[in-house]
Parts: structure tokens; C-alpha cells; sequence
């Protein structure tokens, strides 16, 4: 209210002023006369203020008139003036308003109305690092890959764009499943912006597809250095990749720069199986067997495999039954009330025939978590007791059905894989392989393949371990109890008609 009145007060002031101002110019005498062709004018006091503020105002606006005229010239010889900016300053409203559009449009799926909306902010814009991307993920959208290709290409001229052409190109050839130049595209797009995350997991992914494990390490050891993996994951994960090279260095003759690398790979993960194993098989071909029971022991405390009884058995293959379960017990000891201690220490004292026994290490496994290698080590048992034919026929019968207990599945896709691999066979999923039993129906078998080897003898030797007391003979196909979420269906050996 108060600003209110002082406006009033002020103009009010104003009027007052010029009415005053007038009023003396109309009592003062005198004036200024002008001749105009031969005719003499004689303007007063007032009328020659009035006369001079008019003067003024015409000549203000010829000026005006004058600079539109030469800004006229300069607009049509194409320099830039205020018209050219008033009708840019049009085109690029109309312009980010299509721009806007065509976000709009993505964000909705409407992937052809992205693409002209797109084009026409192209048009009115004319900036390439702003429309050209939008103008690659229209395309994409639409199904125009050629567009998208093109558009990404544009952005590699660009050194402020260029990131996001790279990496624009590389999930094309994601997409149309040429991995070796994707690869090739990763590399050059985190040289660029070594801090991106996404770029980072790519290349990981790719290089550990194409077995690179000394350039899947480098990209590792980049993301412990930008922060963006906790080093707790950087250590199992550079574990698994240390692994995977000794694994492909061993699969020919060993030299001991290559065992070392599988003792390398044990270091950086204690608990890792497969690393325990193979470092434990590297000490032994050095004749070091302390530091392979080291390895297996802290290992099997983490977590019992039979990957680890199967190396611990080979530091003494040619020791007897009675020997070698007198060698496992500090071992089986660290977990007494783990299902795979129970299976293990049951074959042993089955290789020592000493049955009744192993019925108690088995207790009560085959009624809680029946698989078929407890069921065919019950029907190992029954027959070593001299039970009826009928009665381990019959253990056998149910191990045909039954699951096949824990293995190596994909945390991501649940695939079932028959061995350890650093990479899932099925997703492409990178160290995601853990030892648990399956959550959906499976393929079983009674062979007793993939029970654990433990013996020497002249048995026959089953699967890639020591060899094993059962030797089942092959008789019938197993049937599936189930779907096979991970693959065609298939068959495993059958149960044997007897156990020798």
C-alpha cells in the first residue's frame, strides 16, 4: 500500500512539474523565428520546445529506419544480424521442441514417431552431438540399423562424442553376435572413458568369452583402481581368472611356471574349489604333499566337494583301503555333519569292507536328501552285506529316478553345467557358478558316475578321479522325472544290474 501511494505521489509530482514548466514558458516573451521559402514563422517559447522534441523524435526515427535498411542489405548477402537471429531464434525453438518430441516419443516406444521427430530436429537444429543420437536411438528402435549405424559413425568425428559412437557401434555387434570386434570396440571405448562401469563389465564379459584371461586381469585390476568393484569381489574374481589360465595351461603338460599358476589362483581364494584342487595337484607334482593337505583341508572347511576328496586321495594312490581312511579322518572331521563328509567316509569304509559301518556314516541321507549316488552306495552296502538280489535291485530302481545332488549351476540362469567353467556355457554370465542341488527337476543317473573315487584296485575307473570300488554294468536308459529347463532332453548311463 505504501509503494502504491508513493507511485501516485510521484506522478503526481510529475504533472505538477510539467504544468509549472509550461506555464513559464508560456509567460516568457520572446521566441525563434524560421524562414521557410520566403515565409518568416515566429514560434514561442512553448511551441519551440515543442518544436525541438518533435525535431528529435524524427530524426531518432530515421536513424531507426536507416540501420533496418543496411541490417536488411547485410540479412540478404547472409552476415548475421539481429533479423538472422530473430528467425534462428525461431528455428531453434521449433527445433528443441522436436527434439523434445522425439524423447517423448522413446520414452513411450513409439519408435518411427521418434525418428521424424528426430529427423526434423536434425533439420531446424543442425547440431550434430545433439540430434545424432537421438537420431541413432529412434532408428533403433524403428529397426533401422543402417540409420542407427550411420548416425553413430557421425559421432566419431567428434572427439566430445566420440564415446558415445564407440560404444553406439559396439552394441550393434553385440546384437548381431560379432563378439571378437564388440571386444575390440569395449577396448577402445574404455580407453576413452576408463571410469565407465558398463563398458568396464562388457569387456570383462567378452574377454573371459574369448578366454583373454591376461586382458580380462587388466580390465579387472581397472575396476579395483576406479572404484568400482569392492575388493573382496576383485580378489575371488581375479581368483577365478588366474584359474581359468593355469586350467588352460595344464591342459597340456605341466611345466612348473604353470603350476604355479594354479597355486597363484589358490592364493587369491582359499575357498575357491576348483582353484584348491588344481593348486593341491601342482603341489603334488612337486613333491610337496604337506601343502596340498594344507590346501584341501582349509578348503573342505569352506566347503566339501568331491573335487577336493578326489585330489586328496591322489597324494597317496597306492596306499590300502584301511590306510587311506585312516588318512582322510582329520579331514572329514573339519565337517562331520556335512551330506558330502557322510558320502565320502561311506565309500571308504565300503572300499574297506567294512559295511555296517558305512551304513551308520550314511545315517539317515538317503531317506532325507536321496540322490543316486547315496542310493547306489546303499545298494553297495546291501550287496556287501549279502542282502537279496531284489533288495539292491531295488536301491538301484530308486536311484534311477533320483536326483543327481548338488552340482555346478549359473546363480543367473540356473543352467546345469557338468564342470566348473569362469564363464556360464548358457548366459555368458561371468563367475556365477556355484555347488548346490538344482531347484527344478533333473536328469538322473544310478552308474554311479558321478559318486566320488576314492580307491585304488583293479577296478575301472569312473569319471576323472581316482578309480572307485562300483563298477556298475550298463543295462537300461535312465527315464527324466521332469522337464530340462536348460536344454534338449537327454539321457545319463543306467544303473547296473549288479555291484561287483
Amino acid at each position: 500500500m505504501l509503494w502504491s501511494l508513493l507511485k501516485i505521489l510521484v506522478f503526481v509530482s510529475l504533472v505538477a512539474l510539467l504544468a509549472f514548466g509550461a506555464g513559464v514558458l508560456m509567460e516568457t516573451a520572446g521566441g525563434v523565428q524560421v524562414t521557410v521559402a520566403g515565409t518568416e514563422y515566429t514560434l514561442g517559447a512553448l511551441t519551440s520546445v515543442l518544436a525541438l522534441l518533435g525535431l528529435m523524435a524524427l530524426t531518432w526515427l530515421f536513424l531507426k529506419l536507416l540501420s533496418l535498411l543496411f541490417a536488411t542489405l547485410r540479412f540478404l548477402n547472409g552476415d548475421e544480424t539481429a533479423l538472422s537471429r530473430y528467425f534462428d531464434k525461431g528455428r531453434e525453438r521449433r527445433g528443441y521442441q522436436a527434439l523434445a518430441d522425439s524423447l517423448m516419443a522413446l520414452a513411450v516406444g513409439e519408435g518411427r514417431s521418434a525418428l521424424s521427430k528426430a529427423a526434423r530436429a536434425e533439420k531446424y537444429l543442425q547440431d550434430p552431438a545433439l540430434t545424432d543420437l537421438v537420431v541413432a536411438q529412434a532408428a533403433e528402435m524403428a529397426g533401422d540399423t543402417r540409420r542407427a549405424s550411420e548416425a553413430y559413425k557421425r559421432l566419431l568425428s567428434d572427439q566430445s562424442t566420440r564415446f558415445v559412437g564407440v560404444r553406439g557401434i559396439m552394441k550393434q555387434k553385440l546384437s548381431e553376435g560379432d563378439t571378437e570386434t564388440a571386444r575390440q570396440l569395449a577396448e577402445k571405448a574404455l580407453a576413452l572413458r576408463p571410469k565407465h562401469e558398463e563398458v568396464q563389465d562388457t569387456l570383462l564379459r567378452l574377454q573371459a568369452q574369448a578366454e583373454d584371461w591376461a586382458g580380462a586381469r587388466q580390465t579387472l585390476a581397472t575396476k579395483l583402481k576406479t572404484g568400482t568393484l569392492p575388493r573382496e569381489v576383485f580378489k575371488r574374481r581375479d581368483a577365478v581368472l588366474a584359474l581359468s589360465s593355469s586350467k588352460a595351461l595344464l591342459a597340456e603338460d605341466a611345466t612348473p611356471e604353470q603350476q604355479d599358476q594354479a597355486i597363484e589362483a589358490n592364493r587369491l581364494s582359499p575357498d575357491l574349489v576348483p582353484a584348491a584342487a588344481l593348486a593341491a595337484r601342482g603341489y603334488i607334482a612337486k613333491g610337496k604333499p604337506r601343502n596340498a593337505v594344507r590346501i584341501l583341508k582349509k578348503a573342505w572347511e569352506a566347503q566339501p566337494h568331491p573335487d577336493l576328496a578326489h585330489a586328496f586321495a591322489e597324494i597317496e594312490p597306492m596306499e590300502t583301503p584301511g590306510e587311506r581312511v585312516k588318512r582322510f579322518e582329520p579331514l572329514l572331521r573339519l565337517k562331520p555333519d556335512h551330506d558330502e563328509t557322510r558320502l565320502v567316509r561311506a565309500e571308504l569304509l565300503i572300499v574297506a569292507e567294512d559295511f555296517p559301518e558305512a551304513r551308520r556314516a550314511l545315517g539317515d541321507l538317503v531317506d532325507r536328501a536321496p540322490d543316486a549316488r547315496a542310493l547306489t552306495l546303499m545298494a553297495a552296502i546291501e550287496k556287501g552285506e549279502g542282502g537279496a538280489d531284489a533288495l539292491v535291485q531295488g536301491w538301484l530302481t530308486r536311484a534311477l529316478s533320483a536326483p543327481r545332488g548338488p552340482q555346478w549351476l549359473c546363480d543367473s540362469c540356473n543352467h546345469i553345467h557338468a564342470d566348473w567353467m569362469p564363464v556360464c556355457e548358457n548366459c555368458a554370465s561371468f563367475d556365477t557358478l556355484s555347488w548346490r542341488r538344482p531347484d527344478t527337476p533333473e536328469y538322473s543317473s544310478a552308474t554311479g558316475a558321478a559318486m566320488l573315487a576314492l580307491m585304488t584296485g583293479a577296478s575301472a575307473s569312473v569319471g576323472h578321479g581316482p578309480l572307485t570300488i562300483i563298477e556298475p554294468e550298463l543295462a537300461a536308459p535312465s527315464q527324466p522325472v521332469g522337464p530340462n529347463p536348460d536344454g534338449p532332453e537327454h539321457t545319463d548311463a543306467t544303473a547296473g544290474e549288479d555291484i561287483k
